[in-house]
């Protein structure tokens, strides 16, 4: 079995030469980035009358057994440089927040945990309980073996590394992307600005990401993180965003940007945001999303069913298909499971619910919610006072999303970091 031992039993501890002097004591251990699931150890820092050194791992002996031998000829006088790509094990991560992939949640790496696999030395994990803090505090044997349950595999760990000037790595997109984007907003909220900022960096690779990320924001983040951004990149990420999502936003930021971040939208999204905005933000109007999918009277199931496939509505605003009359106003509404289950000949209207529920968008939140309640909805059309014409829908997401308080995860014990 491959004995596991911690970082701490080196650090400020000596390095002895062959003859069992002691030489210098141990500053840091060095590790590299890369592709490698473990990052190898590739040296140590070390500390020689007063000059900190590098001693690579081939030079060194006696890791196993708890105790730093130098096993070279002579000791490179040179002060040691970090190179592009390496960390300091205790200098960048020990004591800091580090992403834990699997569950989408900050850990603390109160330990580093080290291991020699196949005859090299790699980082294994990491230790987020408590009691590796108060054995850094009280000391602890030298060599002490460590148990494996509540470390932390390295594989499934992510780094910040923004602080580390020469490290020139960022978090890999390609990691982020296999969370959901409340979850990697969770992990904004919770974390620094600085490592916040490398976080939107990383998904701002992919610009849609990016923009479901900042939807799901806290509106303290959202304009924390615009606030560094040009109007033009304001504008270009919020045209990627629901437009009633953007224009919450939009009333939120400073009113002297406010116009020009409008006016640098796309024509289309411009337009949408503008009705919205016309809309008291607590009323059905300011909720609504006006993407919605609609088909007339006359469209078969097939019909139907094509249009969602070809649309680029919100997968929340796509729970019904709504049929419309000739003058704009919806007669009925075919939820997914119906339609999937009918022949593609039939028409929609004869497998849709034709007594629909609607709201107007002067209604307050809580007449919307009690409507949605009362009818068991997921998705609730908006009709204007005048024609009756349909111009949007509320869904239950962003219903929710409004009536809970803000910051409700934190208070229902949903922290995004773990200790």
């Amino acid at each position: 079995m491959t004995e596991i031992l911690h970082l701490s039993t080196f650090l400020r501890r000596p390095i002895f030469d062959s003859d069992g002097d002691r030489i210098g004591r141990v500053q840091d251990l060095v590790a590299r980035l890369g592709d490698d699931a473990h990052p190898p150890i590739v040296g140590a820092v070390i500390k020689i009358e007063g000059r900190n050194l590098f001693v690579p791992i081939r030079k060194i002996g006696g890791l196993e057994a708890g105790r730093m031998t130098f096993e070279g000829r002579k000791v490179d006088l040179r002060r040691f440089e970090r190179r592009p790509g390496e960390l300091l094990l205790a200098e960048d991560l020990l004591a800091r927040h580090l992403i834990n992939l699997v569950r989408g949640r900050l850990i603390i790496a109160n330990e580093i945990e080290i291991a020699q696999v196949d005859g090299k030395w790699e980082v294994v994990g990491v230790d987020p309980g408590r009691r590796p803090f108060f054995r850094r505090v009280l000391g602890q044997k030298m060599g002490q073996r460590v148990k494996a349950e509540g470390i932390v595999d390295f594989a499934s760990i992510e780094p910040f590394v923004s602080h580390v000037p020469t490290a020139k790595l960022r978090i890999p997109y390609r990691k982020l992307s296999r969370l959901h984007p409340a979850q990697i907003a969770d992990l904004v909220e919770q974390a620094s600005h600085e490592e916040g900022e490398e976080i939107i960096e990383a998904v701002g690779l992919d610009r849609e990401l990016e923009a479901d990320v900042f939807e799901e924001l806290d509106t303290e983040h959202q304009l924390e993180f615009l606030e560094s951004r040009s109007d033009t990149e304001a504008a270009r990420l919020l045209s990627r965003m629901e437009p009633d999502n953007a224009a919450d936003l939009i009333n939120e930021i400073d009113q002297d940007r406010r116009l020009t971040v409008l006016d640098n939208l796309p024509d289309t999204q411009q337009t949408k945001v503008r009705q919205l905005l016309s809309y008291n933000a607590d009323s059905a109007g300011g909720l609504m999303n006006t993407d919605f999918v609609a088909v007339p009277a006359t469209a078969t199931v097939g019909d139907a069913l094509d249009a969602i496939r070809t649309s680029s509505v919100p997968a929340e605003s796509l729970h019904a298909v709504f049929i419309m009359n000739d003058e704009g106003q919806p007669i009925g509404a075919a939820a997914i499971a119906p339609l999937v289950r009918a022949r593609e000949g039939e028409l929609a209207l004869s497998v849709a619910q034709t007594q629909l529920a609607h709201v107007h968008p002067h209604w307050d939140l809580h007449r919307v919610s009690r409507k949605m309640s009362d009818f068991n909805l997921t998705v609730l059309p908006v009709l204007d006072g005048e024609h009756e014409e349909m111009i949007g829908v509320v869904t239950v997401d962003d219903l929710l999303e409004e009536l809970l308080p803000q910051g409700w995860r934190r208070e229902f014990g949903m922290s995004a970091v773990e200790e």
